[in-house]
């Protein structure tokens, strides 16, 4: 018999799933985006849409269909399940994704309030913002109503009002593309999209939607995959009102505002432009909420994750370590952070790319393990490199020889060892079962 969610709770779960990926990242991305293309800028976020709610709808879409990122690593190997996820869980949650929640939320919303002397002001902002998500993340049960009911709600009506002011009063003529977005709008938007990595942020909250749903009551495989994905269409149709928004305001600000360096920047002074001595106040209120949400989705999959993995440590000792790791790492500086952290995630996103895309395949007919594995380390020879190169190690002979790839250029070289890495595990797994 099929199960029903009322109208209210899958909206709860909508604006949930649209909270969790609604980093302050996602916020910032938009606007200098806008600014920089310019008259292209439609091609260019359609580009960016693909690519920052597509593949992370698609993430989500495997994620139901398989029940949980440990499923889908099984299906490559016993020791890529095993380590795998530890490494996503890791580094979008302690090592890089929560301590930046923290970080964001001070150096965009905090810190251009404060004296410019203002000592110790992140390590008091992060402690207070760390206890308050792990407070929130104590109970999982009750993150829907409490995020999903509350306040993303309120932050998701200012995002409305902000776009209201942007659409109705313009600042500015939209103006000339610049750079990348001259010739190629719709593959750079497509690109900077793809560098969101929410599809890797995708498969640890599919996990988390998942839970709540089973909370509801709900049992049957087909209706808890129903739910999750039209949670994720509700959270993609909110993700995308808000990067068009965010993106159309960058591109009629540059006469009034001038070419910022970042999107922060650019927000900055577009709020401040629209609203005044307030604009500064609610752009405060909209990060550390998106910021803050995050946070709390985040420590809760990795708490849920890690205390299923590591026997004998709770939930609550879980977040705590969690939480206090995070709060540490943050009072590095977001600099450090991401010098720190993108080597691994650069190395990781091809990775889990050609893991959801050959789990969607696989939910129609099933992938052969070997097409797996081919498909797998196809992309990681070309990504691992791409992490070293991030890290500052490269060598010149590999650069060059790794140049001639289609697509390098375009950040996504590993495409075609992938694809050339499936052709031949294909090939192996049917020389194998004939013969």
């Amino acid at each position: 018999m099929k199960q029903k969610l009322p109208t209210r709770e899958l909206l709860a779960l909508g604006f949930f799933m649209f909270a969790l990926f609604l980093g302050a990242g996602n916020i910032i991305f938009p606007p200098i985006l806008g600014q920089q293309a310019g008259e292209s800028l439609w091609p260019a976020v359609f580009g960016f849409l693909a690519t920052g709610v597509g593949l992370p709808l698609l993430a989500i879409i495997a994620v139901s269909a398989g029940g949980n990122l440990d499923n889908l690593a099984r299906r490559v190997s016993p020791g890529f399940q095993y380590i795998f996820p530890f490494i996503i869980y890791l580094a979008i949650g302690p090592f890089f994704g929560i301590p930046r929640t923290g970080t964001v939320a001070y150096e965009i919303g905090v810190l251009p309030f404060l004296p410019e002397d203002s000592g110790g002001g992140l390590f008091i902002f992060t402690l207070i913002f760390f206890a308050i998500t792990f407070w929130l993340a104590l109970n999982p049960a009750k993150l829907v109503d409490r995020i999903g009911k509350l306040i993303t709600p309120i932050l998701f009506a200012l995002i409305v009002i902000i776009a209201i002011k942007g659409f109705s009063s313009p600042m500015d003529p939209i103006g000339q593309p610049l750079g990348k977005y001259i010739q190629n709008a719709f593959f750079s938007g497509f690109n900077e999209g793809y560098l969101t990595m929410d599809a890797i942020a995708a498969l640890v909250f599919g996990l988390v939607i998942i839970n709540r749903i089973k909370e509801k009551g709900l049992t049957e495989v087909a209706d808890i995959r129903s739910y999750t994905i039209k949670a994720g269409v509700i959270a993609g149709i909110g993700l995308s009102f808000v990067y068009i928004t965010l993106a159309y305001m960058g591109a009629t600000s540059v006469d009034t505002v001038g070419l910022q360096d970042n999107g922060g920047a650019v927000l900055a002074a577009v709020a401040s432009h629209l609203f005044g001595p307030y604009g500064s106040i609610i752009l405060a209120v909209v990060i550390i909420g998106a910021c803050l949400t995050t946070s709390i989705g985040l420590v809760s999959a990795c708490g849920e994750f890690l205390s299923q993995r590591i026997k004998g440590i709770s939930y609550r000792a879980m977040i705590t370590i969690i939480c206090l790791f995070s709060l540490t790492m943050a009072n590095l500086g977001l600099s450090q952070l991401i010098a720190v952290s993108l080597p691994v995630l650069t190395a990781i996103y091809p990775v889990a790319i050609v893991l959801i895309l050959l789990s969607l395949v696989h939910a129609i007919k099933a992938v052969p393990r070997k097409v797996y594995l081919g498909g797998i380390i196809g992309a990681a020879i070309v990504s691992i490199y791409d992490g070293f190169i991030s890290a500052g190690f490269e060598i010149e002979m590999v650069t060059e020889w790794t140049s001639y790839l289609p697509f390098m250029a375009n950040g996504v070289g590993w495409i075609v060892p992938s694809f050339i890495g499936m052709l031949l595990g294909f090939i192996s797994h049917g020389l194998q079962r004939n013969g």
